[in-house]
């Protein structure tokens, strides 16, 4: 059985510019310790990748706070985060869930059976709509989320995933 985690948007501006909170700073430590417990080839991880047009997309119109630009230093993967994980495939994804992400797990998934933990921001968008796809992808694989490495827009916001994911056969540590 390979275990795989797969660390999403622990990017600049979720963490502490435009869209961070302090519920976000409070995971990184943990966030490190969780990769440090998984081999370095066992690690993917996500980065909410938009363009200098935000504003002008769907998304933006709902959410108008530009953030995760590519290229800017808010859209870089925390510098203690990424060093803790030199290796991880990278995944830039435009919008909250990642269908090419998915697809790689399906193909992990095809050569050893495997299991898949999430971690990262924000539970309630990105972490939440990946851990769905992966599910619908993998009916039969285990995913899960450790709830104590993940951080929501809000504190309520947060629960609402976990309790959605919980409802969705997505296994939630605490």
């Amino acid at each position: 059985m390979k275990k795989l985690l797969i660390v999403v948007d622990m990017q600049n501006d979720f963490i502490d510019a435009a869209l961070g909170t302090k519920e976000a700073v409070a995971i990184v430590p943990k966030v490190i310790e969780k990769i440090a417990s998984y081999p370095a080839d066992c690690i993917y991880a996500t980065r909410d990748t938009h363009q200098k047009e935000y504003l002008s997309t769907s998304e933006g119109k709902y959410l108008p706070v530009v953030h995760c630009v590519e290229g800017t230093d808010g859209w870089q993967i925390r510098p203690e985060v990424a060093a803790a994980m030199p290796g991880a495939k990278l995944v830039n994804k435009p919008t909250f869930g990642s269908t090419e992400l998915a697809e790689l797990m399906k193909k992990e998934a095809e050569k050893e059976e495997i299991e898949i933990e999430l971690v990262g921001l924000c539970t309630d968008i990105c972490v939440v709509t990946n851990a769905l796809l992966l599910k619908t992808a993998l009916p039969e694989t285990k995913i899960s989320v450790d709830a104590a490495c993940c951080a929501g827009v809000t504190p309520k916001s947060h629960e609402a995933a976990l309790l959605t994911m919980r409802m969705c056969q997505v296994e939630v540590k605490m």
